[in-house]
Parts: structure tokens; sequence; C-alpha cells
């Protein structure tokens, strides 16, 4: 069993920063997107030759209040100038929580080829690679593939998912911090949108997000990885939901198990705990997990 990564889904630092010749120069074959939380922090500094996200905006329906549909999706990519062919490398802030979200809403619609830059954006900028503040309006190109039936439905939790899961065998990673899931606080701090219950799935495991990273902010390794979730008694053979607010920590956490690991059975609820807090006469434990 290999203890390193392959480039499909995770690349280092230095593997962007050979390519920035490419993502300079308009070239469709590669496009690097920042994804932050503090959307701010993109005009500060940002890798040459990245697009900007804004997650609430451009990651959200807000009619809906879900994900982006395939047609709105299809479009944003387009206007990165993102065709079907193009490598798309996406980082950000907080060590990669809404970069890793895009990743997966990208992998839920069957984009094929989606790279994370390992340690996001404060290791970038942290190590002294380069960064610009120059704008960057790539042209835009036509996404000429549908993204409608999505192509890997089941990276997808839904509240029935969770529901289900409570009385079958799947395995429940609620990875937010512990007073969260106690049901102290309902979101962490400095957030607003929360919901009117605090506490976790019953049965739900409270595995840290930030547990998968080293102090640099780079995933740990393979090895680490699998001994971190095999002492929360999660192992490969397992059918795991994980979770967290609205979804985005809880995609660091499913990527290290659906990408990183090879785990075959991983979905993110994206509802989270908006969603299962704010609901009416579903069930709600609070205090420490049982193990």
């Amino acid at each position: 069993m290999t203890d390193t990564y392959p480039d499909a889904a995770l690349v280092s630092p230095d593997w962007v920063a050979d390519r920035l010749d490419r993502a300079t120069a308009d070239d469709p074959a590669l496009q690097i997107v920042e994804v932050d939380v503090d959307t701010d922090r993109y005009e500060c500094g940002h890798i040459p030759g990245a697009v900007c996200l804004d997650w609430r905006r451009d990651l959200r329906a807000t009619d809906s209040h879900d994900i982006v549909g395939p047609d709105a999706m299809a479009r944003l990519l387009g206007d990165c100038g993102i065709t079907e062919e193009t490598t798309v490398v996406v980082y950000g802030d907080e060590a990669n929580w809404f970069a890793t979200h895009f990743y997966w809403q990208l992998t839920h619609y069957g984009h094929p080829d989606v790279r994370v830059v390992d340690g996001g954006r404060d290791h970038w900028v942290e190590q002294g690679y380069p960064t610009s503040t120059a704008p960057v309006s790539p042209p835009t190109r036509s996404y000429g593939r549908s993204l409608s039936p999505p192509a890997r439905p089941a990276v997808r939790a839904s509240r029935v998912d969770v529901s289900a899961a409570i009385d079958d065998e799947t395995v429940l990673v609620d990875v937010r911090l512990d007073t969260e899931f106690r049901g102290e606080r309902t979101a962490p701090p400095g957030t607003a949108e929360s919901a009117v219950r605090g506490g976790h799935v019953p049965g739900a495991r409270n595995v840290l997000w930030a547990a998968n990273l080293r102090p640099d902010r780079r995933f740990k390794s393979p090895a680490a990885l699998r001994s971190l979730y095999a002492d929360h008694g999660i192992t490969a053979d397992e059918t795991v939901i994980a979770y967290c607010r609205i979804g985005e920590r809880s995609s660091i956490t499913w990527f290290a198990l659906s990408e990183l690991l090879g785990f075959d059975r991983v979905a993110n609820y994206d509802g989270s705990w908006t969603e299962w807090g704010n609901l009416v006469g579903v069930p709600i434990e609070t205090g420490s997990a049982s193990r």
C-alpha cells in the first residue's frame, strides 16, 4: 500500500509553481481557482493567473439554499475560462475549506481533472511562493459538456440518507469543534448562519476536520490518516457520511477519505447542521461521543 498521494487529486506547491507560465498565459488547458472563506483575501495577493470565486455568490443557489445547479455550474466554469478539457487547480484559505468544497462539487458534476493545492493559500504565502495583485480575467469559453445528471451523485448525501444511516451500518463523521458536537454552540466563532438546536446526529463520531492536517496545513501522510480513522473505528470497508455546519469543513474530510485514502463509499452531507439542526422532529444527541 503506497504512502504517497497521486498527483491526480493533491498537488504540491512546487507542482503549481512549475506551471505558472501556463497559468498566466490564458492557456485553456490549465486554470487556477482561489476560493476563500474570507473573500477579500484574494485582492491582497493571489497565485499568479488564479481567478477568484465567491463561495456565497458562486457556489450556492440563492433561490434554493443549495449548491448551484448543473447549468449554472457550466456557466460559471465557462466564465472562468474553463472547458471540459481544462485541468482545474483549486486552493483557498483556512487550509482549503472551500477549495475542497469546490473540488467536491466538480466531482459531483463530473469534471474530469481537478487538483487541490496542498496547504492552501496560507501555506503558499508563508513559504514565499510568488503572488500577484493583478486582476485576472480569462477569456470566456464554452463548457461544452452537459453536467446533468450529476456524474457521481453518490458523493453527496441528503437528510434522507442521514436519517437512514442512524439505523444502519453507515458511519457518520461529525467534523465540527467538540463544543459544536456536544451542543454547547450551534456554529463556530465568528459565523452567523446557525441552527435552532445544538448537538449531533445520533451515533456520529467526532473527528475534527483539522485532524487531517499537519501543523503547516498540508495533509498528513496516508499512514497517519489511516491510523487517525482506524483509531475511531473507521476503515476503508465502511460506508461513511461526513458533515459539519454547511458542508465546507466536511469537504476536507470527504477529500481525505475518498480522494487520498481511496475509500469507495464516502459522501458529504452538505445540508449539514444548518439543515439537520433546523428540521422538525429529527433525533439529536448532545454531550460527548460514546467512543
